[in-house]
């Protein structure tokens, strides 16, 4: 499927920020199943491009203003390729050991209510027990916005029982790590349908690694694997680590932020 992406993020600054620097995770992931055919990342219309690759095998880019700023647009736009592959990932630039991903991190610590969810959740087979576990929490946590925010903790989410994009991939990371299974969150887009438009923004959902399998995607908020309709942009620990845009401001600024996705079928246009 070819899949045309325009997402812009505008951050205002009040009063100017006396100086402001991004750390931008903006380029889609190059694997079997994903291809990027045309890809542009702006800041304030100036192109910015990779200057190194993370050991997930993420690029990143950076910038700064050099003056006082009141607003960062940071658009990225382009045409990307995708295959439906059922969520295997095969082929990515980099593979990290998979033991890197059982870390737990504050906002993936397992308290005993998510424990008990990945026990009840468990099979035989840990790719069955990764769906089961998706599963139940789709239909445990509600998908509901403004209910959390980005420091909301896999735990926290699951006793609200409910949350978005982000809380379901955590409380699974979580789950999947005490018992063992490797799990990384990964940042990106959904062409969702249209009775889903909550969701077409960027996305987030998980991948597991499986022993004698290897890396499988997994989305607890849709409970299917990633499909052609999905673009993978990067991954990490959490959210705060696979984050696409993450800045430093120099002054005392209060920060506001709007953001607008688009992801069509290029093929229909």
């Amino acid at each position: 499927m070819q899949l045309n992406v325009s997402h812009r993020s505008t951050y205002a600054y009040t009063p100017a920020a006396a100086r402001v620097s991004l750390r931008l995770k903006l380029f889609p992931s190059v694997f079997d199943g994903q291809s990027v055919e045309s890809w542009q990342v702006t800041v304030n219309s100036d192109p910015v491009t990779p200057i190194y690759m993370t050991g997930y095998g993420d690029e990143v880019a950076l910038w700064l203003s050099r003056d006082p700023v009141e607003n960062v647009e940071v658009i990225a736009e382009g045409v990307v390729v995708t295959e439906d592959k059922t969520g295997v990932i095969r082929d990515l630039p980099r593979k990290p050991p998979s033991a890197l991903f059982t870390r737990v991190t504050e906002l993936t610590c397992p308290d005993e209510a998510i424990v008990q969810l990945a026990k009840e959740s468990e099979k035989a087979d840990p790719l069955e027990t990764a769906h089961a576990l998706s599963l139940a929490i789709k239909d445990t946590v509600a998908y509901r916005a403004k209910v959390t925010n980005s420091e909301t903790t896999a735990a926290e989410a699951l006793a609200a029982g409910a949350g978005v994009c982000q809380d379901h991939a955590h409380i699974f990371i979580a789950g999947c790590r005490s018992l063992g299974i490797p799990a990384r969150y990964v940042t990106g887009y959904l062409q969702a349908a249209e009775d889903e438009a909550d969701l077409l923004e960027t996305h987030a959902w998980a991948e597991a690694h499986i022993r004698d399998f290897g890396w499988i995607g997994i989305d607890p908020s849709n409970g299917i694997s990633p499909t052609d309709h999905y673009i993978r942009i990067a991954c990490g620990l959490d959210a705060d680590d696979a984050t696409p845009i993450k800045g430093h401001v120099v002054g005392g600024s209060q920060i506001s932020l709007t953001a607008e996705v688009a992801v069509a079928d290029g093929q229909q246009q």
